[in-house]
């Protein structure tokens, strides 16, 4: 008996684990690693050479869908499936397998965007690529695709080509591409190898589905009961809580399974507080969502911003977050569920953002962790987090800054948000992570404990703070100087110094700032442009040709602009650049080394076989009533200042007070 009992045990470690939708009480937090039209942004060697920075934050990476889709493309208008076609628009195969080891080797597991609800075809309505991987060749036909795709115009054209189309879609249609008929063996079985490719030759840790609503929540369960990611979480778009997790329940019928198989993206959470932020009124945070739910918060993946709600330009506005983006983190990361954090509000707010997730780790927050509302005012929300070490407080609103709690000892604050720790946590605190700053840091020592007249000592040296050390009172600011420092900080209680905590600064003594550069090509009658940037201090890739395309246009002085932004990382750095159709022919000149912003215009006239530029100065700035500014977005829609201050502000376009201004 002993023996059969031993051989059991043997047989069933055997097995592969099995998909359960998302880690119970997960500690993780998720970077969605692109936004729209983010080519250069989300370049593969971009995002892997920031692998340091972000495992120091973030234990898993969501990447744009990564196969070739036949030209610039987000991925989502998805043509080749199988290795082979995979230099997309972000960059080539090889950088994309190094980029995800890389990330594997930092410890994060990088997120697949898979896309097949829909799939583009390259020859006529129903002509898909044939793919061969390990031996077997995939092909799709006609009849994988749903007879009632394109609202019936996809039956229409069958009939004319005398073909035969697949079952009724089992989700929503999807007029654009052909809607792929899941209840087909053969889109099941390319799918299910699709997946494993994804998961054991690229080395990918999970999948993010997108529109699931377009097909049964039955085949996710399927794909994922047959390839066992750890990781799962649909795009089913949709406030309402109780549809989204009955999609839940649908995935826990693949392979007769009682466990649900894959998380969702919680939109309700992202509407409540658009609603409450929008709205000026804090207590819609109250209103459900997938992490108030106690049976289902593991599987909500939390998110306040993303590609599809993001302002994108004036011609495409979405449904943005209009103001306090940084309370709106604040309160996406302290509570459950698997927070998401957008990639242009990290690039806008790395110290703030990262300093959040600091906290939430302290803590030991995670996906399962019981949040309880404490105050619920139109100005004011706050509630408490139990995490698996400690239990921290939020508030967000007009006067988050005036809340305090008997217990609790506020650690971080910026504009309508602040964060609070248990003080039975007994260590010391900076509200600044480690990492690369710009000069004049100043970080703030706290001391978190019960113990009365406790104070903060530290050394900037790396050594371990003594009672001879550097003292000051819980709640002071200290300055960093410039270089690399190690910050060593430790409470002070009867002599005895406890609750060390240690942060490493590289401190620069330039402060990066972002140029714009604005392009009218009227003369020449282009209708796209390209921009190739190149040159710098090495901090900013540049772009292979023929360059950008750049879809962002303004119009300014009765002329339009295409646009892009660059940051200027040094003392030493510039860019250059050079504009183009996007076929790399006819282009430009090249332009000088720039620092600041620049309005060019493309001149009919050559110099040999380019284009001239003109450097355009008629652009006026606007008077500004400063008396009156409310918050200031760059055109991107992220916010640079949250009070409405212009002075200091780089040259430049921004919208203040809802139109656009130029701040010479």
């Amino acid at each position: 008996m002993k023996k059969l009992f031993i051989s059991l045990l043997t047989f069933l470690s055997s097995l592969p684990m099995l998909a359960e939708g998302w880690p119970s009480e997960y500690e993780g937090v998720m970077l969605q690693g692109f936004f729209w039209d983010s080519y250069e942004a989300s370049k593969w060697t971009n995002l892997q050479a920031q692998a340091d920075e972000l495992a120091s934050h973030y234990t898993l990476v969501w990447i744009p869908q990564s196969g070739n889709c036949g030209g610039t493309s987000m991925g989502y208008d998805d043509l080749y499936w199988f290795p082979g076609h995979y230099n997309s628009s972000f960059g080539t195969e090889v950088q994309l397998r190094n980029m995800i080891s890389t990330f594997k080797q930092k410890g994060i597991g990088t997120i697949a965007d898979v896309v097949i609800n829909h799939r583009k075809s390259n020859s006529g309505w129903f002509g898909f690529p044939t793919e061969t991987y390990n031996g077997d060749t995939y092909t799709m036909t006609a009849a994988d695709v749903c007879k009632n795709d394109d609202g019936g115009k996809a039956l229409t054209e069958a009939n004319k080509q005398g073909v035969t189309l697949g079952g009724n879609d089992t989700g929503e249609d999807w007029d654009g591409m052909r809607d792929l008929d899941h209840t087909s063996q053969n889109v099941q079985t390319i799918v299910k190898a699709y997946l494993h490719m994804l998961l054991e030759d690229f080395g990918y840790a999970g999948f993010r589905y997108d529109m699931v609503k377009g097909y049964s929540g039955t085949y996710t369960g399927m794909y994922n009961a047959d390839t066992n990611p750890k990781f799962s979480v649909g795009e089913y778009w949709d406030s309402n809580v109780s549809v989204i997790t009955s999609w839940m329940r649908y995935t826990r019928i693949g392979g007769g399974r009682k466990e649900i198989e894959s998380a969702a993206f919680d939109f309700p959470f992202r509407y409540t507080v658009r609603d409450a932020i929008n709205g000026k009124d804090w207590t819609k945070l109250k209103n459900a969502s997938i992490a108030t739910q106690a049976d289902y918060r593991r599987y909500a993946v939390t998110f306040v911003e993303n590609h599809d709600t993001e302002y994108r330009s004036a011609s495409a506005p979405q449904d943005p977050i209009k103001r306090d983006t940084l309370a709106a983190n604040a309160w996406l990361l302290a509570n459950a569920g698997t927070p998401c954090v957008f990639l242009k509000h990290w690039q806008a707010y790395k110290r703030e953002i990262s300093a959040m997730i600091a906290v939430r780790r302290a803590v030991g927050l995670h996906n399962e962790s019981e949040v309880t509302a404490h105050t619920q005012q139109k100005r004011l929300y706050a509630a408490t987090a139990v995490g698996k070490k400690s239990t921290m407080m939020v508030a967000v609103g007009n006067d988050a800054a005036t809340f305090s709690n008997e217990g609790y000892t506020k650690v971080l604050e910026g504009y309508h948000y602040a964060y609070f720790m248990d003080n039975k946590m007994e260590t010391a605190w900076a509200d600044v992570t480690t990492g690369t700053y710009s000069k004049n840091l100043k970080v703030l020592l706290t001391a978190v404990t019960q113990q009365a007249g406790a104070k903060v000592v530290y050394t900037l040296d790396g050594s371990d703070p003594t009672p001879s050390s550097n003292v000051v009172e819980s709640g002071t600011q200290i300055s960093i100087p410039s270089g690399s420092v190690t910050l060593t900080v430790g409470m002070l209680v009867n002599g005895t110094v406890t609750g060390i905590v240690k942060r490493q600064y590289q401190v620069s003594d330039f402060e990066p700032y972002t140029i714009g550069v604005y392009v009218n090509t009227d003369q020449v009658g282009w209708t796209k442009c390209n921009f190739h940037s190149f040159g710098g201090d090495g901090t900013r890739a540049g772009t292979a040709w023929p360059g950008l395309s750049v879809t962002k246009k303004v119009t300014i002085n009765d002329k339009e602009w295409f646009y892009n932004e660059y940051t200027i990382n040094s003392k030493n750095d510039y860019v250059q650049l050079v504009f183009s159709t996007g076929t790399g022919s006819p282009q430009t000149i090249d332009t000088e080394k720039l620092t600041e912003t620049t309005f060019y215009e493309v001149l009919n006239e050559k110099s040999g076989s380019k284009y001239k530029l003109n450097k355009t100065t008629g652009i006026q700035g606007v008077k500004i009533d400063k008396s009156n500014c409310n918050r200031i977005y760059t055109l991107t829609g992220r916010l640079v200042n949250s009070q409405g201050r212009v002075d200091g502000l780089q040259h430049g376009i921004y919208i203040i007070n809802g139109k656009k201004t130029l701040i010479k």
